[in-house]
C-alpha cells in the first residue's frame, strides 16, 4: 500500500502520456508493475497552497469542466436558426431529451417549468464532470470525490423537501410517513421504514451511486493503460520479452473501457437527474 502511494504521482503522469499514445516508462521499482491507487483522487496542491483557496489537480479539472459546460451551452444556444445546422440540431436533441424525456415526462408541464433550471443544471454539470475521466490529459472525474456528490445530493434532498412543504405544508410529512390503507397496528413500523427510505437512504444512495461508479471507472482505466505501458516499455522494449505483446490486448481493452466509461458518464447524469425529478414528483403528489 505504501509503495502504491509513493508511485501515485508518477502513475498519473504515466497514465496521461499512455493515453496520448507516447507510452513512457512508469517509474516504479525496476521490473515491477505499479498499480493504480485511490490516492490519485487526492493529489498535492498546485495553487494557493495553505490558503482557503487551495487548488489541486482535481479541483482545477473541476473548474475547467464547469467553464467548458457553460461555454458549450452558451455557444450552442446563442444563435439558433429556423433551419438548424448540425451543431444546433445536436444541441436541440440533447436539450430536448433532458427537457422532455426527463423533466416534463416525470413532473408534467407546470411543475417541470418550476424545476427546469435546477434539473438542467444537475444533468449537464454531472455529465461534464463525469466526462473528464475519459479526456486525455485530464483522466479523472471529480465526481469520484464524495464531497462533490454529497453537495449535489443535498441540493436534490433540500429541493424535494421544499417542494413537498410548499405544496402540502407540513401535511407533506404525514403523507410521506403515515400511509393510508395500512393496518393501524403496523403503521408505526411502516412510518419508521418510510422515514429511513425517504429522508435518509435517498441522499445516501444518490451520493454513493455516483461516487462509486466514477471511482471504479477511473481505477479500471488507470489499470489497463498502466498495464499497457508496463508490457510495452518494461517487458517488450527493456527486457526484450515477447510477453510484452500482451500490451496490445490491454490497450484494446483500454479503448473499449473508454467507450464504456463515456456511456456510464451519461448514464449516471441521467440517473441522478431523473431520480431527483422522481423525488420531487413524489413530494408534490397527494399521497406517497
Amino acid at each position: 500500500m505504501l509503495a502504491a502511494r509513493r508511485c501515485a504521482p508518477k502513475q498519473e503522469k504515466a497514465l496521461n502520456l499512455v493515453t496520448l499514445l507516447s507510452l513512457p516508462t512508469v517509474e516504479c521499482e525496476p521490473g515491477q508493475f505499479c498499480g493504480p491507487s485511490i490516492e490519485e483522487f487526492f493529489p498535492a496542491p498546485i495553487l494557493f497552497e495553505g490558503t482557503p483557496f487551495e487548488l489541486n489537480r482535481v479541483l482545477l479539472i473541476r473548474l475547467v469542466a464547469v467553464l467548458a459546460v457553460v461555454l458549450i451551452l452558451w455557444l450552442g444556444t446563442r444563435n439558433w436558426k429556423l433551419v438548424p445546422t448540425r451543431g444546433q440540431a445536436a444541441m436541440e436533441f440533447v436539450i430536448g431529451f433532458v427537457r422532455q424525456g426527463i423533466i416534463i415526462e416525470t413532473l408534467g408541464e407546470k411543475a417541470g417549468r418550476r424545476f427546469m433550471v435546477l434539473l438542467m443544471t444537475i444533468f449537464f454539470l454531472t455529465l461534464g464532470l463525469n466526462l473528464t475521466g475519459t479526456i486525455p490529459g485530464l483522466q479523472i472525474a471529480s465526481t469520484g470525490l464524495i464531497g462533490q456528490a454529497i453537495v449535489m445530493a443535498v441540493i436534490a434532498y433540500v429541493t424535494f423537501i421544499y417542494a413537498g412543504i410548499k405544496e402540502h405544508r407540513f401535511k407533506f410529512f404525514k403523507n410521506a410517513l403515515w400511509l393510508p390503507g395500512v393496518p393501524i397496528f403496523i403503521k408505526p413500523v411502516i412510518a419508521l421504514l418510510e422515514f429511513l427510505s425517504t429522508f435518509i437512504i435517498r441522499p445516501v444512495t444518490l451520493t454513493l451511486r455516483l461516487t462509486m461508479n466514477m471511482v471504479a471507472g477511473h481505477m479500471l482505466l488507470t489499470l489497463v493503460f498502466l498495464a499497457t505501458n508496463f508490457f510495452f516499455v518494461t517487458v517488450l522494449f527493456t527486457q526484450g520479452n515477447a510477453l510484452g505483446l500482451l500490451g496490445i490486448g490491454t490497450f484494446a481493452f483500454g479503448l473499449a473501457f473508454v467507450v464504456l466509461e463515456i456511456f456510464v458518464a451519461g448514464l449516471q447524469a441521467y440517473v441522478f437527474t431523473i431520480l431527483t425529478a422522481i423525488y420531487i414528483q413524489m413530494a408534490l403528489a397527494d399521497e406517497h
